[in-house]
């Protein structure tokens, strides 16, 4: 999405701010609840924040022990949670006000009904962009010139959203200011979506892995996304240079400079996030799968050794592809179960399952640098695991629902999770329209 930088006053269609029936953030937690919080937290996130060296995570007799060297743990958790949403002309939403509270809210209905829209509306607000691979175009209503996205979010203040996107018409703002650097936006909402498109993780394309490894840097290193899109746009300069018959070598020489330095920290991030992740994602992955595989993962940079080099001697091939063909922008995250590639080898509940795990051990990493669980949105998962994978999931959203996070589940009548018993906030949704059940 490309957005303005000037906004009128008021967005289209929109009404005054929002306004939450809910109360505004009270005082600071009492000490028995830092206290439960801190005492979950210290056995269900393996991501504590290190300052310097990774985390290693040992199992022993059955538990699992982590050693932390040079480590500073976050204690402090932060509630953060969306209050309430406003959708306007928002895929088949023409008007939707809700408040959500704290704690697991499951969307009952049949199929088609509208159960994935509110999730994908949630994800947009935290993003920028739909889980389902799709433009802003296809988010409108049917008839309808654009729609609008808005929310409230509480944590430690509130924070207001607004997104409005038209053909003619791209407008974000926060707290009633249009947000001028994506930097300053992103990380207000932070999500977790777990849905059947995760499975393009395991047997996608090599680009689905490094959107994935990206995301992750983006949410927890500053400046990591202005690094990124400063790079792939050295990229798209110097691609369009060699796609020109009388190439200037000049120029090319410039882009080629400016892509090696940039490239060398993005590979420098990725090369340090892959051993602080890997042990969350083996974790989670054992949790669900009763520990029938063993799973690694290894960064498979594009660069083996010296960018400049291997750029220099890529020059023939970038001649007949007209392309940069070495870089960051052609990275890889192997996936190995048992020391094979999940992508070939793997079964399809295998690659489910593991997927699965790599968005547990994505929740769980937010959760340790931030101190506050992101929001899970869970798109009707649950009815795609066996009885045993099932079985090692639940206790995950059970412990998240105590701790005051926040989760969204989609399913139908049939394949809710009852398991979590009587404490759910069920909602109906049908034909467009959100209703709660009591």
């Amino acid at each position: 999405m490309i957005w303005t930088k000037r906004f009128p006053s008021r967005f289209p269609g929109n009404e005054p701010p929002i306004q939450s029936s809910r109360p505004r953030a009270g005082p600071a937690r009492s000490a028995w609840e830092n206290k439960r919080a801190a005492n979950f937290w210290s056995s269900f996130v393996s991501s504590e924040r290190c300052d310097q060296g990774p985390v290693v995570v040992r199992r022993l007799r059955g538990r699992f022990r982590k050693t932390f060297q040079n480590c500073r743990i976050v204690n402090k958790l932060v509630r953060v949670h969306l209050a309430h949403l406003r959708l306007r002309d928002f895929r088949n939403y023409p008007r939707l006000d809700v408040d959500f509270a704290p704690g697991f809210h499951v969307l009952l209905g049949d199929n088609a009904q509208g159960k994935t829209n509110i999730l994908e509306a949630v994800y947009l607000m935290a993003t920028l962009r739909s889980f389902r691979g799709v433009g802003g175009a296809q988010m409108i209503r049917h008839g309808a010139k654009g729609y609008f996205v808005g929310g409230q979010v509480v944590g430690q203040g509130e924070r207001e959203i607004k997104i409005y996107w038209s053909a003619r018409e791209r407008k974000l703002a926060l707290d009633g200011q249009p947000v001028k650097r994506l930097a300053d936006y992103l990380g207000v909402l932070r999500t977790v979506v777990f849905c059947t498109e995760d499975l393009q993780l395991v047997k996608g394309p090599a680009r689905a892995r490094r959107r994935f490894m990206d995301l992750l840097l983006a949410q927890t290193q500053p400046g990591y996304l202005a690094l990124l899109q400063r790079y792939m746009n050295a990229v798209r300069q110097r691609n369009a240079l060699l796609k020109q018959r009388s190439l200037d070598e000049a120029s090319l020489e410039s882009f080629s400079a400016e892509l090696v330095k940039l490239g060398g920290e993005l590979i420098r991030a990725r090369r340090e996030l892959a051993p602080k992740f890997s042990p969350l994602a083996r974790l989670a992955y054992r949790r669900i799968a009763n520990d029938a595989e063993e799973l690694r993962l290894e960064y498979l940079p594009s660069v083996k050794h010296d960018f400049a080099v291997e750029l220099a001697q890529s020059r023939a091939r970038e001649r007949a592809f007209r392309a940069t063909v070495v870089g960051p922008h052609r990275d890889d995250l192997q996936l190995l179960q048992n020391e094979k590639s999940a992508a070939q080898f793997g079964s399809e509940g295998q690659k489910r399952t593991l997927a699965i795990a790599l968005k547990l051990a994505q929740a769980e990493f937010l959760a340790g640098r931030h101190g506050s669980p992101p929001v899970l949105l869970i798109d009707d998962v649950m009815g795609e695991l066996d009885a045993k994978r099932r079985g090692g999931f639940l206790p995950l959203l059970d412990q998240a629902r105590k701790t005051g996070g926040q989760v969204f589940m989609t399913c139908t009548e049939q394949n809710w999770p009852r398991e979590l018993g009587g404490e759910l906030q069920k909602w109906a949704v049908a034909r467009g329209e959100l209703r709660r059940e009591t």
